[in-house]
């Protein structure tokens, strides 16, 4: 299994010659799903005894099961929060797995680590928190914001040794990301939502508060607030959040899983104000920092909390603390023991590009969605819900309703033109089902939003 053989290399060099392809390709076929009983037809078995072969096993893949996956770097693919990974970070991803490096300790990987690191610094430069801040990369910003949320409640508890069995309250909004509540579930705490979608102010955090019955109140640790939320790319009163927290002792967790990347964009820093206060910050570089599937990052104020949070320990993880090997293990400051190194595909395309640019291709995503809110003020068929906000709009087509967005959705997406998916805003009690754009990738043009715009005519 593990020879080198001429049926291999030429095996390769196909892989090679496809992956070369793919990664030059801006307009890659929009994929779309088929049925598991479809694909099972299409494909027959492929895990058996004797095994089929790569060549074979390789050509189900191109032309069967990857024509049923959608291509989150497609310049018409505007749902959710999409991905564009630049060619160099596609290209050093390769370079990641084929290295064969564990990324969980300096023992192993210290000069991975150390690229991971160069790429961090700059992270946590673009925060604006003190010397001395530090994070490290994760799968996502699900297991960002556990790892952040795992350090808030040890360090409660170690400031109140009676909370050590006490099962804590975070406190965030309704429109915070739907990982805060599946994170709570893991570590067992209870989430309090203050019921806005909108912009959550600090005077809303603190009337909740001040409702809450005593022994809530004592077990609230943690405060959520979102820089940039999925729905529609609102930034909470980070400020007027981050004072209360320190003159309360909240921990003051920042979700900028999406919206973290723009902070690199001089046309909207500004509106990031009051980030530095974070105690923790979660912010996905394979979102709006151009990195291949899954880089997430969790940064923290003081790393020594997180790592008295997760440090593991075993006999068999002595030798990575010897004096011999020291340095900076990643396992010690979030959930995963064993991890790669996911951050260096992003250290590689930094290194490559510049900063600068990042900057370009990130303000670039900004002035789509400004296109798309003229765009659709000019149009008499479609109203914005609400102003763009980072790369975010939310749009009606007057006269829909529910089950008209979604065969819009489905039929735009069959024809494999494009992927915008209908999401539901809430305001004042009203639930409403909107469209929504979400630009990430520059090779998005504004002749691809006006013809999406178009299919909404009919």
């Amino acid at each position: 299994m593990h020879e080198i053989d001429l049926n291999l290399v030429e095996m390769t060099l196909d892989v090679m010659k496809f992956a070369i392809s793919r990664i030059t390709d801006t307009n890659p076929p929009l994929g779309k799903p088929r049925t598991e009983k479809e694909l099972k037809s299409l494909v027959g078995e492929t895990v058996t005894p004797k095994g089929i072969g790569g060549e074979v096993a390789f050509k189900l893949f191109r032309d069967v099961l990857l024509k049923a996956s959608v291509p989150i770097d497609h310049p018409r693919h505007l749902a959710f929060v999409p991905a564009s990974p630049t060619r160099a970070a596609i290209m050093f991803d390769l370079v990641t797995s084929a290295s064969s490096v564990h990324g969980a300790f300096w023992l192993e990987g210290a000069g991975c680590i150390f690229a991971e690191n160069e790429a961090m610094r700059w992270l946590v430069s673009l925060t604006g928190l003190p010397e001395g801040a530090f994070g490290v990369f994760t799968s996502g910003g699900t297991e960002a914001n556990l790892s952040a949320m795992v350090t808030a409640r040890e360090a409660w508890r170690a400031r109140a040794p009676e909370h050590a069995r006490t099962r804590g309250i975070i406190l965030t909004s309704s429109g915070a990301h739907s990982s805060v509540k599946a994170m709570a579930k893991v570590i067992d705490a209870d989430v309090l939502t203050v019921d806005t979608e909108d912009r959550l102010e600090a005077a809303m955090v603190r009337e909740h508060i001040s409702r809450m019955p005593k022994d809530e109140r004592e077990r609230l640790f943690a405060v959520v607030a979102t820089a940039g939320t999925t729905n529609a790319g609102i930034i909470d009163d980070l400020s007027g959040i981050g004072t209360l927290c320190k003159e309360e002792g909240f921990w003051f967790h920042v979700d900028a899983a999406y919206g973290g990347g723009a902070l690199a964009a001089p046309s909207v820093r500004h509106l990031f104000k009051g980030i530095e206060m974070a105690d923790s910050v979660t912010i996905d570089p394979h979102k709006w920092l151009f990195s291949p599937y899954d880089c997430g990052a969790v940064i923290y104020r003081e790393p020594e909390l997180a790592r008295q949070a997760h440090t593991q320990g075993g006999s068999y993880l002595d030798i990575f603390y010897d004096e011999g090997y020291r340095g900076f293990n990643p396992a010690d400051y979030q959930i995963q023991l064993t991890r790669r190194v996911r951050g260096l595909p992003l250290w590689f395309s930094l290194a490559m590009h510049g900063t600068d640019r990042y900057t370009k291709a990130i303000e670039r995503g900004i002035e789509l969605a400004r296109i798309a809110g003229r765009l659709i003020e000019r149009s008499p068929l479609v109203e914005l819900v609400r102003a763009p906000s980072l790369s975010c709009v939310l749009f009606r087509r007057v006269g829909w309703k529910p089950e008209e967005y979604t065969r819009w959705t489905l039929k735009n997406h069959s024809d494999g033109f494009a992927l915008v998916a209908p999401t539901k805003w809430r305001q004042k009690g009203n639930v409403e089902t909107v469209a929504r754009f979400c630009f990430i990738n520059p090779d998005t043009t504004e002749r691809d939003i006006e013809d999406i715009l178009l299919t909404m005519h009919s």
